[in-house]
């Protein structure tokens, strides 16, 4: 509800306000889109609160992969070749969203890898250098990326755009575990200031994501495919949060990137399998 002129409460300024201004925060925040802001929308340029914000995440994460799947296309039926088109897609991800999610894998590889107490894994996360294992966890991410996403292309072009827009939708969505599930590891940190998705939060974003998968499986992606997915990367960042519990004792950012990175390898790869 707003308050506006008058202070009279005249109710939303238009049907699934709320959804769209999620839809909108989760924009603002996960990539560097200049999203304006929307009629009678609440603090537009806030702390966006993920007790209720990531209900949208998953239609976020298609339009964050829709221009690098127009890009995927457009290089493959201008016949750059597969790898060359799958590069270029994972250029216009990186650029749309300032590459935080690899930034963050590259930080927890290196922290968890080189540090040996809690204090010193948080203190090497948050320098801003990359070491040996921040190095190779990314160009390991982005070569397995490239890689699967030209396989894909090699099968169907079209598949391996819609392959695209599930892995970016899904991939963030499964990313929200660390966030439900453990307490900051900073108290100070940008995981304290946003708070935790709730249940019924969490459950609009899964109930996207499985409803995505219909429609994916409705555009030809394999129903096997698409069933492993949904499984294995939600798999993947909770395997991923218990580890950071172990060695940081919480969540960061730098943790939930990470997610996101290897949810998004795990659901290309198990599209990849069903297709071959």
């Amino acid at each position: 509800m707003s308050q506006r002129s008058g202070g009279s409460d005249l109710g939303p300024p238009f049907p699934g306000a709320g959804l769209v201004y999620d839809l909108a925060a989760c924009l603002r925040f996960f990539t560097r889109l200049p999203v304006p802001p929307l009629p009678d929308e609440p603090a537009p340029y806030g702390a966006p609160d993920f007790r209720t914000v990531p209900r949208m995440l998953p239609v976020a994460g298609l339009l964050i992969g829709l221009p690098a799947a127009l890009v995927l296309v457009l290089a493959w039926e201008i016949r750059l070749g597969p790898f060359v088109a799958a590069a270029l897609a994972l250029v216009a991800l990186a650029l749309i969203t300032g590459a935080m999610h690899e930034d963050g894998l590259a930080d927890v590889a290196d922290g968890f890898g080189g540090g040996q107490t809690r204090e010193r894994s948080l203190e090497i996360m948050r320098d801003s250098r990359i070491g040996a294992y921040g190095g190779t966890a990314l160009f390991l991410g982005l070569a397995l990326r490239a890689a699967m996403l030209a396989t894909l292309l090699d099968r169907s072009g079209s598949l391996a755009a819609v392959s695209l827009l599930f892995a970016a939708a899904l991939s963030r969505t499964a990313a929200l575990l660390p966030i439900a599930l453990l307490a900051p590891a900073r108290p100070g940190g940008a995981g304290a200031a946003v708070g935790r998705p709730t249940r019924a939060t969490l459950g609009i974003a899964g109930g996207l994501c499985v409803l995505l998968a219909l429609v994916a499986a409705g555009l030809g992606l394999p129903l096997l495919g698409l069933v492993l997915a949904l499984i294995l990367a939600p798999l993947a960042s909770y395997g991923l949060s218990v580890l950071a519990r172990r060695k940081i004792g919480g969540q960061t950012g730098d943790v939930v990137g990470a997610c996101q990175q290897v949810g998004e390898v795990t659901v290309l790869l198990a599209l990849v399998a069903a297709t071959a």
